[in-house]
């Protein structure tokens, strides 16, 4: 029976041992997998600063690409009223037309009022219609004026500073 007592010692032993080492690979499995998360965390820290900062980049590019779209749209699409407005002046400035274009609406009002108000009062005879003459030749100068600018500087003139008159 001692055989078999110390083949089972022997076991035990061998048993304990074996559970000593499982224990000791399990810790080092388990810092391994620390290390690995700890940088796997680092890896996406930086992955999330770098996705950070091309969105910030992109928001950059993409409000610069709608400015410059923008500004295109408002050549091609005739946001730039010029010759609109020009021509308007010229053949209708007495009903003022050519100010509610620009977005001058209490511009274009006065012009109207006064273009009726006179064509009543004259009961439309044309020589004391002269008023109604002086107004369209204000108008014919104002539209002449509009013509002549540049685009760009008209604009800048009439449609970003907002000059009512002349």
């Amino acid at each position: 029976m001692s055989d078999e007592k110390k083949l089972q010692d022997d076991l035990n032993d061998m048993l304990g041992d074996a559970k000593e080492e499982v224990k000791k690979a399990a810790g080092r499995a388990s810092e391994k997998a620390s290390e690995f998360a700890s940088e796997a965390r680092e890896a996406l820290g930086g992955a999330k600063e770098k996705a950070e900062e091309f969105a910030g980049e992109a928001r950059v590019k993409a409000g610069e690409f709608a400015d410059e779209a923008k500004e295109a749209f408002d050549k091609v699409t005739g946001r730039n009223k010029k010759v609109l407005a020009g021509l308007l002046a010229i053949f209708l400035g007495g009903l003022g037309i050519h100010k509610f274009v620009l977005g001058y609406n209490k511009e274009g009002i006065i012009l109207l009022v006064c273009s009726i108000l006179v064509g009543i009062f004259t009961l439309g005879i044309f020589t004391l219609g002269i008023f109604n003459w002086i107004i369209w030749i204000f108008t014919v100068v104002e539209g002449i004026i509009y013509l002549t600018k540049s685009d760009e500087v008209f604009y800048n003139t009439y449609q970003v500073d907002k000059k009512a008159w002349f």
